[in-house]
C-alpha cells in the first residue's frame, strides 16, 4: 500500500506571471477542490516487501487507488506482480507437495484491500491511523502439502501515528496478523512494528527517506517440514521466530518531478537468518531473498 500526494509547486510557478498580470483587475480564482479519489501506478526493478523480494529480484508493475472521506474514513486497493508463491511450489521449490505435478501453480499477483480511519486527533500534522488490511493472492494449482504450508492470504490490523516536525515527517506503525502470515503454518499472532522518517531538503524536490522494521513470526514450525525453502532440511520443534523473524531497513532519496510524477532510489536489506546453512528466505537457486540491494522506481499519481 502506497500513498503519494500531488505537488502543486510546478503548476503554481508556471502560472505565476499570467496570474499577476490580471491581479489588479480580476478576482482571485478559487483553488479546485481536491478529489477524494487518487490513483497511482509504479514500475520498480524489484518488489521488496518488508525487505524480502516478492518478485525474485525481477521488475514489478504496481498500482492502486484510494478513496478518502473528509470524516477520516478511507478505503483502497493496491496490487503488484509477484512470483514468490509459484517459485516456492515450482519444480525446484521447497514445497512441491505430495503427489503433485511440478510447475502448475499460478499466483502472479498480490491484491491488497484495506479500510480504516485517519484523522489529526492530537494536533495538526499528527494524524492517527487505524485500519484493516487483507492480502489476497489469486492462486490455482497449489498442491496438498499435508499441513506443511498454509494459505498465503493474510489478514492484519494496524495502528499508526504520523508526525510532522517542520521538514521532517514520518510515522510509527504496528501491524498484527489475525491469520497465518503469508503461508507460514501456525503463525497467527505475528506482528511487524516499523518506523519511517522522511526529510524534505527543500532543494530540487528532493527528500531523504529512512525506514526500519522488525518482522516477528509467531508459532512453531510443523514437525518434519522442510521449512527452509528449496533445501529440504527437515526440522522438528523449531520456532517460526528462530527460522523467519528478522529486521529490515531502507535508506533512500525521492525526487518530486511535479505533476504527480516522482522517482526514488533506495538501498534496502535485512538480517534474515540462516538455518542449517541455508537462507530462511530463498529463491529456487538458493539465493537470499532478503539480501541488501539497490532499488529504483518511478511512480505516477493521479
Amino acid at each position: 500500500m502506497k500513498t503519494l500526494r500531488k505537488s502543486t509547486l510546478a503548476l503554481a510557478a508556471s502560472s505565476l506571471l499570467a496570474t499577476s498580470a490580471f491581479a489588479q483587475t480580476a478576482p482571485a480564482a478559487e483553488a479546485p477542490e481536491a478529489s477524494p479519489i487518487t490513483a497511482n501506478v509504479t514500475v520498480v526493478n524489484d518488489y521488496r516487501y518488508r525487505g524480502i523480494s516478492q518478485s525474485n529480484f525481477k521488475p514489478a508493475i504496481q498500482g492502486g487507488f484510494d478513496y478518502a472521506h473528509e470524516s477520516g474514513l478511507y478505503i483502497g486497493n493496491w496490487n503488484s506482480s509477484i512470483s514468490w508463491i509459484s517459485d516456492g511450489y515450482g519444480q525446484n521449490g521447497g514445497f512441491s507437495g505430495k503427489g503433485s505435478t511440478y510447475g502448475n501453480v499460478s499466483a502472479p499477483i498480490e491484491m491488497d484491500f484495506y479500510a480504516g480511519f485517519k484523522k489529526e486527533l492530537i494536533a495538526e500534522g499528527f494524524a492517527t491511523d487505524v485500519g484493516f488490511l487483507q492480502y489476497y493472492y489469486p492462486t490455482s494449482g497449489i498442491p496438498n502439502t499435508g499441513g506443511l504450508t498454509a494459505n498465503p492470504n493474510t489478514s492484519e490490523f494496524y495502528v499508526a501515528q504520523n508526525f510532522t516536525f517542520g521538514p521532517v515527517t514520518g510515522f510509527a506503525k504496528v501491524s498484527y496478523a489475525v491469520s497465518t502470515l503469508f503461508g507460514t503454518v501456525n503463525s497467527s499472532g505475528s506482528y511487524y512494528p516499523d518506523l519511517t522518517v522522511n526529510y524534505d531538503t527543500g532543494i530540487w524536490g528532493l527528500a531523504l527517506n529512512g525506514h526500519v522494521g522488525y518482522q516477528y513470526v509467531a508459532g512453531n514450525a510443523p514437525t518434519g517440514s522442510n521449512v527452509v525453502n528449496y533445501v529440504g532440511n527437515s526440522v522438528s520443534g523449531v520456532s517460526n521466530s528462530t527460522l523467519y523473524s528478522y529486521t529490515d531497513w531502507k535508506l533512500g532519496i525521492t525526487k518530486d518531478f511535479g505533476g504527480g510524477l516522482s522517482g526514488a532510489l533506495a538501498y534496502v536489506g535485512t538480517n534474515a537468518a540462516t538455518y542449517k546453512g541455508a537462507y530462511s528466505y530463498s529463491n529456487p537457486s538458493g539465493n537470499n531473498l532478503g539480501r541488501a540491494t539497490g532499488l529504483i522506481s518511478l511512480t505516477k499519481t493521479f
